[in-house]
């Protein structure tokens, strides 16, 4: 099993990650990773993020930004 990130614009369009990411073998590394670097990601041009393992979606798309 292999967990993944996406990295997109608000409107859909992937994105190269600010911060490369490596493959997690568990959910919990992968939320703990996003976790530690969300703030680069957002501020390297990702918008939202989502959550694959292998080729199962898992969760997303999740904004990056914070509610004002």
């Amino acid at each position: 099993m292999a967990w993944t990130w996406q990295f997109e614009k608000s409107d859909g369009t992937k994105v190269q990650p600010a911060v490369e990411p490596e493959e997690f073998t568990t959910q919990g590394d992968a939320e703990s990773w996003i976790g530690e670097h969300w703030k680069d990601l957002r501020d390297g041009g990702a918008d939202q993020v989502t959550l694959s393992e292998d080729s199962t979606q898992i969760y997303g798309p999740m904004s990056l930004h914070t509610a004002e």
